[in-house]
């Protein structure tokens, strides 16, 4: 008997993303109890990707494993006791199965034609939401929506600084502290990078390889005080840890906060705790996302509210490349990936 088989890219062997395969003959699933089978419309890459391909400590990877987080899709088949759904209907994929794992990561994931989901991770797409739109969505805006929206420590007003504001999670935080009134400051790697991100509606950029983010604050936002909550910048978004988070402290006025949902440059930064009692600072962590964020964003969609920045959408054979340059800095918002696309 053949085994149905799709094209996948497949992490094999930890590594680098070049050594990812685009497979032609992987295994195409079959649906289970409980589960359905997607055809697979979109999915779209994150910077976890590269953990994933890397290696994470603690994490075990089995392998081969189709990657990819996001994913959007058709229902093409019913598991048996599967309710409340039928074949076609278009949904988002909540990427958290409670019982495997994290999609894309501990199991197969987006970046094939096919994929394996359980019901209960299904979202049903509101008929205004594209499929690319969608697939923007999950990681990047559902993080950035459960820790600006959700933590309430983003208000009218407040001057925001973005740190890596041109990736995915940095657009989708740019665009929803601007819809709270916020006075947005993007940190970017490039000019260009910040002219878009103005296009965006960021209020100000400065390119964080031409001065340091510290000096950038206290030239035009003042050094903060500890007498004072006028100079200094209210809430500093930093999601990416390493050399950057002392010069966050040094950024932050007095009473201010910084929110923190990951750490791309690096978990174990430099310290200094008299920044953060001196200027009794606030940290706040904010950890993934819920189906409520999801739902919320889909509807701001929906009406028009919020459309994800997308940088390019690739066919499934140049993925690779789509993930280098997320690796290498070198998009603006989100890589999405049609697996069925012709090169």
């Amino acid at each position: 008997m053949t085994v149905p088989t799709m094209r996948a890219l497949v992490l094999d062997a930890h590594g680098e993303v070049e050594s990812l395969n685009l497979r032609e003959d992987y295994p195409r699933p079959t649906a289970s109890p409980g589960h359905v089978v997607l055809r697979v419309t979109a999915s779209s890459f994150n910077y976890h990707d590269i953990f994933t391909v890397r290696g994470m400590p603690g994490i075990r990877i089995p392998m081969p494993v189709v990657i990819g987080l996001d994913v959007v899709g058709v229902i093409d088949e019913l598991g048996p006791g599967v309710e409340g759904w039928q074949v076609g209907d278009r949904v988002m994929v909540h990427p958290v199965d409670p019982e495997k794992g994290l999609i894309g990561e501990v199991y197969d994931g987006g970046m094939a034609q096919y994929a394996l989901v359980r019901a209960a991770q299904l979202i049903r797409l509101p008929g205004p939401v594209g499929d690319v739109q969608a697939a923007a969505l999950p990681v990047a805006y559902g993080t950035a929506h459960r820790m600006i929206m959700g933590k309430g420590a983003v208000h009218a007003g407040d001057k925001v600084l973005v740190l890596g504001a041109s990736g995915g999670v940095g657009t989708a935080s740019v665009v929803l502290a601007k819809q709270l009134g916020a006075h947005v400051i993007a940190a970017v790697g490039s000019d260009a990078k910040g002219e878009r991100m103005l296009e965006l509606g960021a209020d100000e950029y400065f390119n964080y390889r031409e001065v340091a983010i510290d000096q950038w604050v206290r030239e035009h936002h003042g050094k903060p005080s500890r007498y004072s909550t006028e100079p200094g910048i209210d809430v500093v978004i930093n999601f990416t840890g390493g050399d950057t988070w002392h010069p966050t402290l040094r950024s932050t006025k007095l009473g201010g906060r910084i929110l923190t949902c990951g750490a791309t440059a690096g978990y174990d930064p430099k310290e200094d705790l008299r920044y953060i009692w001196s200027f009794e600072l606030q940290i706040i962590g904010s950890n993934g996302f819920q189906t409520e964020d999801f739902e919320a964003l889909l509807g701001m969609v929906a009406v028009g509210d919020l459309d994800p920045l997308v940088d390019a959408v690739l066919p499934l054979d140049r993925a690779i490349e789509g993930l280098r340059r997320v690796r290498d800095r070198e998009v603006i918002g989100k890589i999405v990936v049609d697996p069925w696309a012709a090169s």
